[in-house]
């Protein structure tokens, strides 16, 4: 940690540092971002985009982001880039310039990343990338720690683990540390973020999704694919909640394939990492891929059909362990 304020603070010497996230703008890459971005004014949270939940609760925060495009102008005295929550650089849909250094802030299983000399890894077998940039605003900037930061960070780890399903006991004592002081209710704050604002066509486009399932044996594993159009996620985890061993959503878009995987904890368990699968899918078929044992994704330039069947054929490769 002390490592990584040095970074910090060598890269504000230098000039700004744009604090970038993930491009799929998920709660705990955009509240990781603006979070550390709080804690000096040379710091500025940036990306691709603001997903459903996140641009809400930046808009009743007032948190500041500021959303650029695929090739930015970045200001001319910049002193690095923090990439927050993000495996590879093409997860944040932005272009690096070349020779400014890099921080990556990541918790993910996975790294795509190749550094140089002056780059910094700060990566770590946590839950959320939330719960280290809430220790390092402990250690470093506690008046950082408003009521309101605190919801972002808080609002990331709970949605990474989907509401302390998937947490551990350092991610079950950093929500309760992220709760001492804070001037807001947990119950309240919970209620708040899990109001529903799918529209009838999400529910719709969720519901023929669902429909489209098919179940396959990939090797010893029970696999339950289909296609969606949005909320790939979402169908995975219902896909799974029904009983599949992983469940597997595609998405084409634009001539790009995406991959949404999940699977429950008995099913890694017993030997599935999802995250090193789609590491190698990319070595199969370029693009990029990763995550976590139970959740991960990839995307590339291919048919979907395709894609869909070099998973199987990875996933059937896995050996089942005894659990």
């Amino acid at each position: 940690m002390d490592q990584l304020k040095a970074w910090i603070d060598g890269a504000i010497s230098r000039g700004a540092v744009p604090v970038l996230t993930g491009r799929n703008g998920d709660m705990d890459t955009i509240g990781s971002a603006i979070a550390l971005a709080s804690s000096h004014p040379s710091l500025m949270a940036c990306g691709l985009h603001l997903g459903r939940l996140a641009a809400r609760l930046c808009e009743e925060t007032g948190a500041p982001f500021r959303k650029i495009s695929e090739t930015p102008s970045w200001p001319n005295n910049i002193g690095g880039i923090i990439i927050v929550d993000a495996a590879a650089e093409s997860q944040t849909g932005v272009k690096i310039p070349e020779g400014i250094p890099i921080c990556v802030i990541d918790h993910h299983d996975t790294c795509d990343w190749e550094f140089s000399d002056s780059d910094l890894e700060f990566r770590i077998p946590v839950r959320s990338t939330t719960q280290i940039i809430f220790s390092y605003l402990q250690k470093y900037s506690p008046e950082s720690l408003s009521d309101e930061v605190r919801k972002l960070l808080l609002a990331g780890l709970i949605t990474d683990t989907a509401r302390f399903k998937h947490a551990d006991a350092d991610s079950l004592q950093a929500g309760a540390n992220m709760m001492d002081s804070a001037g807001f209710e947990y119950q309240e704050f919970i209620e708040e973020i899990q109001q529903d604002s799918m529209t009838a066509s999400d529910r719709g486009a969720i519901m023929k999704a669902l429909g489209r399932n098919q179940m396959t044996d990939a090797g010893s594993w029970n696999l339950v694919h289909t296609y969606a159009g949005i909320h790939e996620g979402r169908v995975a985890g219902l896909l799974v909640q029904a009983g599949a061993e992983v469940a597997l959503v595609s998405r084409n878009r634009d001539g790009e394939t995406r991959l949404t995987a999940r699977a429950p904890r008995s099913s890694t368990i017993e030997g599935v990492h999802l995250g090193r699968l789609m590491e190698k899918l990319s070595e199969k078929l370029g693009g990029d891929g990763g995550g976590h044992d139970g959740a991960a994704g990839w995307s590339g330039r291919c048919e979907r059909v395709a894609a869909e069947s070099a998973f199987i054929n990875i996933l059937a490769g896995i050996k089942r362990r005894s659990s």
